[in-house]
């Protein structure tokens, strides 16, 4: 049976609910379908532990996987009743044995490795969770929301789980509510980066370990020697151009995404790095602060943003400064969080996923009261993917899909980009750069000869 009808055939088994069980015809339990969905996985270890595990207490079966380091495929064989997934460290073996048998990938590699598989399955019909953020370059992550448009059948979700929680619902119910006026900026800032960055690449080359694939993690990048201690794989890579995002990367995904979700703004304006400790070279700046303007839209006054990270040359970090509506009472800025300037009022969030928003001072917050509910609840950013992946719900219940968080992604990236560039850059509203058209080329990467998608349907 292909693939597409099974896929049918879950939804229409998850349609008719827990009692179906009974009465389907025996014909099609001896094909071996059921209401579970088949899922494989890009990566098992680390953060995509996250992934096996909430799809594993979904009652999902995992058929096969790709983890570039055999040391982490415990991953997923470490789990009851997945013993038998079939493991790979090239994730092109994944979608070519059993790209017809695959109801849901999740993509949880480092930054530089999550266009090629997520586009792979997006073009092959096969729903696709993948981590944040959604792609290591602008043009990726607008190919990856054309690609959603151009397949209306997947269910998406970039991997920025607070976008499941209530706080930033509750700061769209404060502002769309009229609690702080017209939004004029946001203020974003991050106690990242925890890793090294600042520096050049480092020179020489250790022995590959026996359990690493290391042609399969460079991927589509330009390939360079193993370094050990931890210089690449498995966590520091975040700080490289070729392999990371670096903070804005890791982090904006998170701590930006309520500007987006409550502005729908579209693409940037502008894009500019006000400071910056030193030039990109192999690894992103030490700190920088990147400044970007958005258009109005439906009705929405035009407004800017800030975003900080990192630390000046003398240790201090890049932060706001510390607003006259937490200083009469005695408070001081968080060390992440957002800052909403208000045409009548202001709004703190504290920490990365819009945990707490706060009008200021805090006797504002306390006269203004509980905001009336304006938008839905989520029950679970896991939750929701899951429950449109099986028909339960509408594909776009699964908010954080392609649709949104491609144009999220692009804009996120575009502070890297030009941080790369060195100077402002001018979009126009399909998010090509007008200012410098020579800048366009580093907004995409040619994929190392053969790890690109296998398939590319936008």
């Amino acid at each position: 049976m292909s693939n597409i009808t099974r896929r049918h055939f879950v939804k229409s088994a998850a349609a008719f609910g827990a009692a179906s069980a009974i009465g389907f015809p025996n014909i099609l339990r001896g094909q071996g379908l059921n209401e579970k969905l088949q899922v494989g996985f890009v990566a098992v270890g680390g953060r995509a532990g996250a992934h096996t595990g909430a799809a594993h207490g979904e009652g999902c079966q995992c058929i096969a996987f790709a983890e570039t380091d055999k040391g982490r495929w415990g991953g997923v064989l470490g789990k009851q009743g997945w013993e038998g997934a079939t493991g790979y460290t090239d994730w092109r073996k994944l979608f070519q044995n059993h790209g017809k048998e695959l109801d849901v990938v999740f993509v949880a590699t480092p930054d530089h490795s999550h266009f090629a598989p997520t586009m792979t399955a997006v073009s092959m019909g096969i729903h696709c969770y993948t981590e944040k953020p959604l792609t290591w370059s602008v043009r990726e992550a607008q190919l990856l929301a054309a690609a959603y448009k151009k397949n209306p059948k997947v269910v998406t979700q970039q991997g920025n789980q607070g976008h499941g929680d209530k706080g930033w619902r509750i700061a769209y119910d404060y502002i769309k509510g009229g609690a702080i006026g017209d939004v004029k900026e946001f203020h974003t800032w991050t106690n990242r980066p925890i890793w090294p960055q600042g520096g050049d690449r480092k020179p020489g080359s250790d022995p590959i370990p026996e359990n690493l694939d290391w042609d399969a993690w460079i991927g589509p990048a330009p390939m360079r020697p193993y370094l050990g201690n931890r210089t690449y794989h498995d966590f520091n890579w975040r700080g490289i151009v070729d392999f990371g995002s670096g903070a804005l990367g890791d982090m904006a995904c998170h701590t930006t995404d309520g500007i987006y979700a409550i502005m729908n703004p579209g693409y940037a304006a502008t894009a500019e790095p006000i400071v910056m400790t030193g030039p990109v070279k192999d690894q992103w700046p030490a700190g920088m602060v990147v400044k970007s303007t958005y258009r109005a839209k439906d009705g929405q006054p035009g407004f800017t943003t800030f975003w900080y990270e990192g630390k000046d040359k003398d240790g201090n970090p890049y932060m706001p400064e510390n607003p006259e509506g937490l200083k009469v009472d005695g408070r001081k800025l968080p060390r992440t969080g957002n800052l909403i300037i208000g045409t009548k009022g202001t709004m703190k969030v504290d920490g990365d996923y819009w945990n707490t928003p706060e009008l200021l001072p805090f006797a504002r917050h306390r006269e203004y009261g509980k905001p009336k509910e304006l938008i839905e609840r989520s029950p679970g950013h896991h939750k929701e993917f899951f429950m449109a992946c099986r028909g339960e719900k509408p594909r776009e219940f699964s908010q954080s899909n392609f649709g949104y968080s491609g144009p999220m992604a692009a804009n996120i990236q575009l502070g890297n980009l030009c941080a790369r560039a060195g100077k402002k850059l001018e979009l126009n509203e399909a998010g090509v750069i007008i200012s410098d058209p020579a800048i366009n080329d580093l907004a995409w990467r040619e994929p190392r000869k053969g790890w690109g998608p296998l398939e590319m349907n936008v």
